[in-house]
C-alpha cells in the first residue's frame, strides 16, 4: 500500500505554486535527517520526474558522476548516448540534452536530492549548477527541486550564493518535524489508534521526526514501543545518535561539545558559559556551530524576558536529550529497560523539561487557546537568581501582550488531574510578586497554567489561576 502524505499543507501548497508557475521555478527545500524532505516531493510530484539523483553519502566526485550517469540512462531509456562526463559541467550539458528532447510544452521536473553529498568539495558542482540554470533552466518550462539535510550547508551554500546561483532560488520551504496534531495523524494514518498522552511520551522521547515515529508498532503502549524503538539491539534509535550529527556536519565533534553541554543546564546557557562548559574558543567558528544547530532544530536561541542583551541557547531536539539522559554510556541488559527509568527520579526531571520544551514549540496552539491569536505578543521565560536580600523566580513562559497583558504560565507534566496545594500556591504568588518587582511592568498579570490531564480546582486555585490549558489544547 502506497503510504499517505500527512499534514505538510504550507508546503504543498509552495510546491503546486511552483508546478503551476508559468516561469522557471527553483525550489529548495531544507530540512534535518530523516524529516522527510524526500517523501515530501515524491508524494507531491507522484515519483513523476524527468531526471531525479540522490547524492552518496562521502563518494568521491568520481562516484557521484558514475550515478549521474546511471540515474541519467534509465530515464534516457537509451535514447542518448549516456557515457559517464568527466565532469559536473559536462554531466549538465547532458542532462540538459535530454530535457530537450521532451515535449517543450510539458512542464518538466527535476530532482536533485541531498546536494550536499553531490557537491563535493572543489569538484565544480555548484558552478555547473549555477551554468545549468543560467546559461538553460531558467529560460524553461521547468521546475528544479534542490534538497539537503545539511541545512546549514544549503543555507550558505546555496540560499546565501555570491555566485552564479545567487538570488536564483525562487520558493524555499523550511521542513520541520511533525507537531502533536500532526503525529497524531501520522500514525493513525499507519493504523496505530492510541491516547494523546501515549502520543505525548512517544514525542517526547523522539520528536516529530516521520521516520522515528514510523516505528511506532499498533497494540503496543507508549512504554512499549520506546523500549522496542530506543532499547533493543535492533531498535532504529539505539544507535542513530553516532550517525546523526556525523552526517549532516563537518567536525561535527564540536556540534556535539555544545548539544551535551545543553543537556546540563534546562534553562539554557549563554555563549560565554557554552566556552566554560566546553572549552572551545571564542570566535568564528563557535558562531557557525552554533548557527548551523539552529538552522537544523536541534537548539534554540532566546532572550530571557526583559533582558534583550542576555542570549540563551538552548536543546530543543527531544531525542538528543532523550539519548543523553538515558542512553548514552549506559547498559541496559535487562527487559523492559524504560517502564523501569520511568519510575526514576531522573524520568521526573526529563519528562518536566522535556513537556516544557514541547508547550514552548506550541505556542499558536497556547495562544489559540486562551483567545489572543489575533493579539500580537512575545514569548520568552523569565528567570530571577537568588540573592540573600531577595527572592529568585523562574517561570517557564511568559507570553507579553499588546493589549496591556502579560500571560505568566506554571507548565506541569503529570499523569493525572494536577492539583495546587497551599504550598504551591505560595509559590506562585510570590514568583508573580518577583516579576513584577523585578520587571517594574505596569500591566495586567494573569497566572495560567498548562498540564497533562487539567487542573482540579479547588480554593487554592481559584482567584489565582485565570485558565488552565491541558495537553488536548495542544493538539488543536
Amino acid at each position: 500500500m502506497k503510504e499517505q502524505l500527512v499534514g505538510r499543507k504550507k508546503e504543498q501548497v509552495i510546491l503546486e505554486k511552483a508546478w503551476v508557475s508559468n516561469r522557471a521555478e527553483m525550489v529548495a527545500v531544507i530540512g534535518r535527517r530523516r524529516v522527510g524532505k524526500t517523501f515530501l516531493i515524491r508524494s507531491f510530484f507522484k515519483d513523476t520526474f524527468d531526471f531525479e539523483i540522490t547524492g552518496v553519502q562521502d563518494a568521491p566526485q568520481k562516484e557521484q558522476l558514475k550515478n549521474f550517469t546511471l540515474q541519467l540512462g534509465k530515464v534516457a531509456k537509451n535514447t542518448l548516448p549516456v557515457q559517464q562526463p568527466k565532469d559536473w559541467f559536462d554531466a549538465f550539458v547532458l542532462l540538459i540534452q535530454h530535457l530537450e528532447s521532451l515535449d517543450e510544452n510539458r512542464k518538466k521536473v527535476v530532482f536533485l536530492d541531498e546536494l550536499p553529498w553531490l557537491a563535493t568539495k572543489k569538484s565544480g558542482f555548484l558552478r555547473a549548477l549555477g551554468y545549468f540554470w543560467n546559461s538553460w533552466a531558467d529560460r524553461k518550462n521547468i521546475v528544479l527541486i534542490i534538497c539537503g539535510s545539511a541545512a546549514s550547508w544549503m543555507i550558505q551554500k546555496v540560499v546565501n550564493h555570491k555566485g552564479g546561483l545567487h538570488n536564483r532560488i525562487t520558493k524555499r520551504i523550511f521542513l520541520k518535524p511533525f507537531n502533536l496534531p500532526e503525529t497524531e495523524a501520522f500514525l493513525q494514518s499507519r493504523q496505530v489508534f492510541i491516547d494523546r498522552y501515549q502520543i505525548l511520551q512517544l514525542y517526547m522521547a523522539m520528536g516529530g521526526i516521520p521516520h522515528y515515529l514510523d516505528e511506532v508498532e499498533a497494540g503496543m503502549s507508549a512504554t512499549q514501543n520506546i523500549d522496542q524503538i530506543c532499547f533493543s539491539d535492533s531498535g532504529v534509535l539505539h544507535s542513530e545518535f553516532s550517525r546523526l550529527y556525523p552526517a549532516l556536519f563537518e567536525h561535527a565533534d564540536r556540534h556535539l561539545m555544545i548539544i551535551r553541554a545543553l543537556a546540563q543546564k534546562n534553562m539554557g546557557l549563554t555563549r560565554r558559559e557554552l566556552i566554560q562548559f566546553t572549552n572551545l574558543s571564542d570566535g568564528g567558528g563557535l558562531s557557525k556551530v552554533l548557527e548551523e544547530l539552529i538552522a537544523s532544530g536541534f537548539i534554540s536561541k532566546y532572550y530571557p524576558f526583559g533582558k534583550k542583551k542576555k542570549l540563551l541557547y538552548r536543546l530543543t531536539d527531544e531525542y538528543s536529550l532523550f539519548y543523553l539522559y538515558f542512553m548514552e554510556h549506559k547498559e541496559h541488559e535487562e527487559e523492559h529497560v524504560w517502564h523501569k527509568l520511568s519510575q526514576t527520579q531522573s524520568w521526573k526531571t526529563w519528562s518536566g523539561y522535556a513537556y516544557e520544551n514541547i508547550c514552548l514549540k506550541h505556542i499558536s496552539q497556547i495562544k489559540k487557546n486562551i483567545d489572543i491569536s489575533g493579539i500580537y505578543s512575545e514569548s520568552s521565560a523569565f528567570y530571577k537568581k537568588a540573592s540573600p536580600q531577595n527572592a529568585g523566580a523562574q517561570i517557564d513562559l511568559v507570553i507579553d501582550r499588546n493589549d496591556h497583558v502579560i500571560n505568566l504560565f506554571e507548565i506541569k507534566f503529570y499523569n493525572k488531574e494536577f492539583i495546587l496545594t497551599k504550598k504551591h500556591a505560595a509559590d506562585l504568588r510570590k514568583k508573580m510578586q518577583v516579576f513584577q518587582q523585578s520587571t517594574k511592568t505596569k500591566k495586567q498579570l494573569f497566572f495560567m497554567m498548562i498540564t497533562t490531564f487539567g487542573l482540579k480546582e479547588n480554593q487554592h486555585s481559584l482567584g489565582l489561576i485565570a485558565k488552565a490549558l491541558t495537553l488536548d489544547d495542544l493538539f488543536d
